[in-house]
């Protein structure tokens, strides 16, 4: 079953484990030790961002090490960049705005 990838980033602790093992692979172990909950509760998190196919899983020897999949947190930015440019221009609009009030004060 596929989940739907906003719904899978939209969880705080989802979006946790993305930051944690985005600098390096871990094990379902190591990424339980960051958080005040059951390895359970880790583990199902760990699942559904693997189902979204966020996460790579690499076997090595016994252990299982989870890993940033890259490609799919490009399109998730890739997106996000048509609300980027949006509230960019927004940004430029105020700030010529002030610029133009604090010009024209007496």
């Amino acid at each position: 079953m596929r989940r739907d990838i906003f719904q899978a980033i939209a969880d705080p602790t989802r979006r946790a484990i993305l930051t944690l093992i985005a600098a390096q692979a871990m094990t379902p172990n190591a990424i339980a030790e960051h958080f005040d909950s059951t390895r359970q509760a880790v583990s199902k998190h760990l699942k559904i961002l693997a189902e979204c196919d966020l996460l790579q899983q690499e076997q090595r020897g016994r252990e299982i090490y989870y890993k940033l999949e890259i490609d799919k947190m490009k399109e998730i930015d890739k997106w996000l960049e048509q609300f980027r440019k949006i509230w960019e221009t927004r940004f430029d609009q105020l700030d010529d705005l002030l610029d133009k009030l604090k010009n024209n004060r007496p």
